[in-house]
C-alpha cells in the first residue's frame, strides 16, 4: 500500500477535542500524523480550542496517555514533527485560550487555522481527520 504522490497531496489534522484534561486521547493523532508522514505524504495537523496548550513548553512533556507507559504525550508529538508532519497554532484558539504571545514549542511551525484547515477540507486532493 504505497502513497502515489499524483493521487493525494497530504493529509490535514484539526485537533480539536485533544486537550490536556483528556491525555488518554491524545497520543493517537500524533500516531497517525507520523504513519502518515513515514509514508512520505505532507502531514498538516493544525491546533484549535484547548489543544493549542500542547503547543505551551512543559504541557506535552508533563502526560502520558497511559500510566502503563513512560512516553509522554510530546515524545508522541516529537515522533510526528521528525518524520516532517508541520503543527499550526490557531491565533484565534491562543487569544481564547490566553495563551497569545507565549512562546511555542519549536515543532510549531506558526499560526494557522479555520481558513487554513478549510482550504484543505476543501481540496479534493488533501484527506482531513478530526481528533
Amino acid at each position: 500500500m504505497g502513497f502515489e504522490a499524483n493521487s493525494l497531496q497530504g493529509v490535514a489534522l484539526l485537533l480539536w477535542a485533544t486537550e490536556p484534561d483528556a491525555p488518554h486521547r491524545l497520543v493517537t493523532p500524533f500516531m497517525h500524523a507520523a504513519a502518515a508522514a513515514a509514508m512520505d505524504m505532507p502531514v498538516e495537523l493544525y491546533f484549535t480550542a484547548r489543544s493549542v496548550h500542547l503547543l505551551v513548553p512543559g504541557v506535552a512533556q508533563a502526560l502520558r496517555a497511559s500510566e502503563r507507559t513512560e512516553r509522554t504525550v510530546y515524545d508522541a508529538m516529537r515522533d510526528a514533527a521528525e518524520h516532517g508532519a508541520v503543527f499550526y497554532a490557531c491565533a484565534e484558539a491562543l487569544r481564547a485560550q490566553g495563551l497569545a504571545g507565549q512562546p511555542l514549542i519549536a515543532e510549531c511551525a506558526g499560526h494557522g487555522g479555520t481558513v487554513q484547515f478549510m482550504a484543505r477540507a476543501a481540496d479534493p486532493a488533501w484527506r482531513t481527520l478530526v481528533f
